[in-house]
């Protein structure tokens, strides 16, 4: 299933809350501060113009895809766009920033497409939203940690051990 028609399902049909949200609720805190939706990036957002997403520079137009292999031995290959933690931030800056909105109405399907205009939108906004979207990421591997009881893998060891040293380091100054 490709973003755009996630997307537009999300929209249309009201939906029970996910248990990222619920998690939220539960430990209060802001879906602007999980989801990096702070009023520097809302300033930005502002700025952004028509010829902003018409005139980006996209290098390469190709799908990330992954080929599933069905019972009947056909192959499937699905397209992923976004991450879950870049849908949750794109459905919530389009309720809560309406010049985005605004832009998206305008520039899709017509002048570009769905996956076009969320590539463009967290290349421009990489910089605001990356801190927040890496702690997710991180917050996420330490919940399965914690379900699991047992370390995910190397890469996560490597970041809790990059930590580890940090702390001693910045503790002996």
């Amino acid at each position: 299933m490709d973003f755009s028609s996630w997307f537009r399902r999300t929209l249309v049909k009201n939906h029970k809350p996910s248990p990222t949200t619920q998690t939220l609720n539960k430990s209060q805190i802001e879906p602007e501060e999980e989801l990096g939706v702070t009023d520097q990036l809302q300033n930005f957002l502002k700025s952004l113009t028509f010829e902003t997403f018409k005139n980006f520079p996209l290098q390469d137009d190709r799908l990330d895809t992954t080929s599933i292999t069905t019972s009947n031995g056909s192959s499937l290959n699905i397209h992923k766009d976004l991450s879950e933690w870049q849908e949750r931030h794109a459905t919530f800056v389009l309720s809560k920033c309406k010049e985005i909105s605004q832009l998206r109405y305008l520039l899709c399907p017509r002048h570009l497409k769905e996956r076009q205009f969320w590539r463009i939108y967290f290349a421009l906004v990489k910089s605001y939203v990356s801190p927040y979207e890496i702690r997710a990421i991180q917050k996420e591997k330490l919940r399965r940690m914690g379900e699991d009881n047992k370390p995910l893998d190397s890469a996560c060891e490597v970041e809790m051990a990059e930590a580890k040293g940090a702390l001693t380091l910045s503790s002996s100054s």
